[in-house]
């Protein structure tokens, strides 16, 4: 639907760098190959999110937010096998940028979060209301 590059404190913590990198997806169009495992960790907005990490190396696959029922996957763009096929759409949360990062202006910048899906383009809005109108 939308590829968000996340510039919060969380996600610095979490990814162990400057921010993490999601292409937004429904679940039903999410497949495994191999196993998995799951943890459940505390988010700022006291939703929660678990991060879903492949059993035998640790790396996170996605993240399935917990406000949004299941129904989306955050899919960390550096597994997937053509990542530069994924760039960012919309910097998210840039108030808490590293100071060292550049950001082009040929992306949105948003300070905190956007009106999500609203900002987004008709296509993708499309998909979201189809996802949780179900």
């Amino acid at each position: 639907m939308i590829v968000h590059c996340c510039h919060c404190s969380e996600c610095q913590n979490l990814t162990g760098t400057a921010f993490a990198l999601n292409a937004i997806i429904e679940s039903s169009l999410v497949e495994v190959d191999g196993e998995v495992s799951e943890v459940t960790l505390p988010t700022p907005s006291g939703h929660g999110q678990t991060l879903t990490r492949c059993a035998e190396c640790g790396v996170t696959i996605y993240s399935s937010y917990l406000s949004r029922k299941g129904k989306l996957r955050y899919i960390r763009v550096g597994t997937l096998d053509s990542p530069q096929e994924c760039p960012a759409d919309v910097h998210i949360f840039t108030s808490s940028k590293l100071p060292w990062l550049q950001l082009s202006d040929a992306v949105p910048v948003y300070q905190d979060f956007y009106d999500m899906p609203g900002s987004w383009p008709e296509a993708a809005q499309a998909r979201w209301k189809q996802v949780f109108d179900d």
